[in-house]
């Protein structure tokens, strides 16, 4: 098993981006390549930074990682505000995903702090 394979946070960005995929699915078919893509890049970011940090060599390192994670979580959140505006999403789609990035940032900031 991978280090990362253990880590609470990782588990918790593979369950959000599987949230937002199932939610992009809502997005009209000519938002395919733009917004569709772009959220499950952002969302897919996530766990893949979480993933990758874990494997270099230094805690110093790996914060980085976790500080690409948070921003890509944060983009989410964005395209989720910008989706909610178009009409793609309703109002509580979006608050319930907001809500998940918030605790998700959270224990991803709490878990970067512990590698100090």
């Amino acid at each position: 098993m991978f280090r990362f394979e253990e880590l609470e946070i990782w588990k918790l960005a593979i369950i959000y981006a599987e949230n937002i995929y199932e939610l992009s699915k809502k997005f009209p078919a000519d938002e395919e390549y733009n917004l569709t893509s772009q959220i499950k890049r952002a969302a897919l970011s996530i766990s893949n930074n979480i993933a990758e940090g874990s494997g270099v060599a230094t805690s110093r390192n790996f914060r980085s990682f976790l500080d690409i994670s948070v921003s890509s979580a944060l983009e989410t959140v964005n395209l989720l505000h910008f989706a909610s505006k178009m009409n793609y999403i309703n109002e509580s789609e979006r608050a319930s995903l907001y809500q998940n990035a918030e605790i998700l940032i959270k224990k991803i900031r709490a878990f970067k702090n512990s590698l100090k």
